[in-house]
């Protein structure tokens, strides 16, 4: 069985692949792929940006060696209830598509919707994406995921570990996201370094953010272990 496992940064991934082999990828593509053998199945790991658009070019990158019998769609996701702790992870039981309205069922429990928005969500956009759709989390990517899976007509997993409370006060990182998804870090430090306000957000973030990826890749390797069962 080949299972593709898709996410937006390298971050999201590095505690899963660390012992894993990097794939050779074309010079300047933006995507970053790790493959390993595990229980006779083979697993593709890639990373390409955030947001839709670098998700589809995730999906196609995982394909480019085999159709793929499985996909996960997994990384960071904002809460938008305080039921999502930061540093928790959880099993997205259905994805709800802001731009469009698409929703994608999925089989876990307990249910757990997620949101997919075009932007990084703010702590108003939050406000407003819990309240119009109920939903428990806010990503960027799964949504597309969810419909690449959905025209192949294969089975899709979500996961995603939680990076920012519901309460958090983060600076507006969509200007500093390239067209390719990429978030422009210098640019974005520099923007931060002489606004003080930002800084224990910002700490709080990075020290959830690793939390979650760690726990997010024991969630991973139990589930890939007990037969992708949720």
């Amino acid at each position: 069985m080949r299972i593709g496992i898709i996410a937006a940064l390298p971050g999201e991934l590095m505690p899963l692949v660390r012992d894993w082999p990097k794939m050779p990828v074309a010079r300047g593509s933006g995507i970053e792929m790790w493959q390993h053998e595990q229980d006779g199945n083979e697993l593709v790991a890639v990373c390409v940006g955030m947001g839709a658009a670098a998700a589809r070019r995730a999906f196609t990158a995982a394909e480019f060696a085999g159709s793929l019998d499985v996909v996960l769609s997994v990384g960071w996701a904002g809460a938008l209830s305080t039921d999502a702790k930061p540093g928790s992870c959880h099993f997205v039981s259905q994805i709800v598509d802001a731009q469009t309205g698409e929703r994608f069922e999925l089989d876990a429990e307990p249910q757990c919707r997620l949101v997919t928005s075009g932007h990084v969500a703010d702590e108003r956009e939050k406000q407003r994406l819990a309240a119009s759709y109920g939903a428990s989390l806010v990503d960027m990517e799964a949504a597309a995921v969810a419909r690449l899976a959905q025209i192949r007509g294969i089975p899709m997993h979500c996961i995603k570990a939680v990076s920012d409370g519901v309460d958090a006060r983060l600076p507006d990182l969509n200007p500093f996201i390239d067209i390719d998804g990429k978030l422009k870090t210098i640019s974005f430090l520099a923007y931060c370094a002489v606004r003080p306000r930002y800084w224990g957000s910002l700490i709080r973030l990075g020290r959830n953010s690793a939390a979650g990826a760690i726990v997010l890749a024991l969630t991973i390797k139990k589930f890939l272990a007990g037969g992708m069962k949720p």
